[in-house]
């Protein structure tokens, strides 16, 4: 299977959520810049939805990148990724819209828990489908970074309750954490390390 289409689908649907997102954007009727200010809450949660959206691009990208064969699995995987990634705007502008209140920013960090969980599996099945010594494997078979977030986003979601701008923080942190995509991988697709790439 060529994951040429996967990538180009991929990628449109990464297009269209974040066109998606900038659609909450309504502009003022008055020309003052004073009219802005009611706007940026709401431009605050596009950044983030962007930002998110952003670093889960990159390293699906990357992931994809490192990616020598494709199975139904994988594409069914992928799919299931990239439908928890497009609530990510919804679950975003809920919580803007209720002045980070506890329930919404609880149900932002099930959303985050699941984007998470879904590009685990999608990592996990695409083990399945390349042998046990390709670099894909050998890089990403501990998913520490992916447990952690998993772990952070679970504790983040009780927390909500009592403090949610201590949730909100905990969601930026590990959002922080995926802003640079697994290291070890760049390298060796910077050097085109084909033939470790099998």
């Amino acid at each position: 299977m060529n994951k040429a289409r996967l990538e180009a689908f991929s990628d449109g649907l990464f297009a269209v959520v974040i066109t998606i997102m900038v659609l909450e954007l309504e502009p003022p009727m008055d020309i003052s810049f004073s009219s802005l200010v009611p706007l940026v809450p709401v431009f605050l949660s596009y950044v983030l939805s962007f930002i998110y959206g952003s670093v889960f691009w990159i390293n699906h990208h990357h992931l994809l990148a490192a990616t020598r064969r494709v199975s139904s699995g994988v594409l069914w995987a992928n799919l299931n990724f990239l439908f928890w990634l497009s609530l990510i705007p919804f679950f975003t502008a809920w919580v803007d819209e209720n002045h980070v209140a506890s329930v919404p920013v609880a149900a932002y960090g099930i959303a985050l828990f699941m984007v998470v969980l879904s590009y685990r599996i999608l990592e996990l099945v695409l083990f399945k489908v390349h042998d046990a010594d390709a670099l894909l494997v050998r890089i990403l078979r501990p998913g520490r970074r992916e447990k952690f977030s998993m772990v952070a986003f679970a504790l983040a979601v009780p927390v909500a309750f009592l403090h949610p701008f201590v949730s909100m923080g905990i969601y930026i942190f590990v959002l922080i954490i995926w802003f640079m995509p697994a290291r070890a991988l760049e390298r060796a697709l910077a050097r085109h390390d084909i033939c470790e790439l099998k």
